[in-house]
């Protein structure tokens, strides 16, 4: 399992871990609009799942901001799905706020599906752990990134060529 840090506290991750090579497990969460969402909804495109602790936070809002950028050059078989504990509401003013329109933010709060399917919900906070997965059009996981330190950046470069490469 991934060893995480938030704030440098260890904190206890729930859920499975995934590996790069298996079939990434699905998962209900909900739109800004309180509908569910699942993994399959997406099914035939290249899945960039950038997983923040919470929008209104600094490090959590550059993340998400740089992948609302970096959409545009990925393509239309690409979808970028951003997921938090946030609620849906606070992630719809937040996307306004940010002008945040090339992405799609789904919260984990209401049944914590994504968090264990991935193994990103920090138990002692009810939070997600920073993370970034890229799930390809077959539905396998090619990118995994667990960031050891939760106010860490991801590595954008390294996400941003694994979608790359997936969309090959």
């Amino acid at each position: 399992m991934a060893q995480v840090t938030f704030i440098n506290n260890p904190v206890t991750l729930v859920g499975q871990e995934v590996v790069v090579g298996e079939k990434a497990p699905n998962f209900t969460v909900l739109a800004n609009d309180l509908s569910p969402v699942t993994l399959q909804d997406s099914a035939g495109k290249v899945r960039l799942i950038s997983v923040v602790p919470s929008l209104d936070t600094g490090v959590c809002s550059t993340q998400t901001n740089k992948f609302n950028q970096a959409a545009a050059s990925l393509g239309d078989d690409v979808v970028i799905l951003t997921i938090s504990a946030d609620l849906p509401f606070a992630q719809k003013r937040w996307c306004g706020a940010n002008a945040a329109d090339a992405i799609q933010t789904l919260s984990d709060h209401r049944d914590f599906s994504f968090a264990e399917a991935f193994g990103v919900g920090m138990k002692e906070l009810r939070l997600l752990a920073r993370s970034v997965f890229v799930v390809d059009k077959n539905d396998v996981v090619t990118y995994a990134e667990y960031v050891s330190e939760g106010t860490n950046h991801p590595d954008y470069d390294k996400a941003l060529e694994a979608v790359k490469e997936a969309t090959k």
